[in-house]
């Protein structure tokens, strides 16, 4: 999974279906949405699936006024699509992603 900066985030979202994981290392639940997202991304390859961390990027956090984590962004071609909060399982996070 690419971790996106502040630097790098609107080239790799520019193109195609680009799923965001908003996170942190000591979430409980980011932790345990992680192996979801591996799995995802091993079965769908329609979707790309990239990480931001919300404390070394703040000005990401900010700007998609994302309050609480994991947030999962959705975006086509650049533009945002969808948004879920919190963790999900297989299932929803396939369903989102459509």
């Amino acid at each position: 999974m690419l971790h996106l900066t502040n630097e790098n985030f609107d080239a790799e979202i520019k193109d195609g279906k680009v799923l965001v994981d908003f996170w942190a290392s000591w979430c409980g639940p980011c932790r345990m949405l992680a192996p979801i997202l591996e799995q995802l991304e091993s079965e769908d390859k329609s979707v790309k699936i990239c990480k931001v961390n919300v404390d070394e990027q703040p000005e990401l956090s900010k700007r998609f006024g994302v309050m609480s984590i994991p947030t999962l962004l959705l975006f086509k071609d650049g533009k945002l699509a969808d948004k879920q909060v919190g963790l999900v399982d297989l299932g929803s996070l396939k369903e989102f992603v459509i």
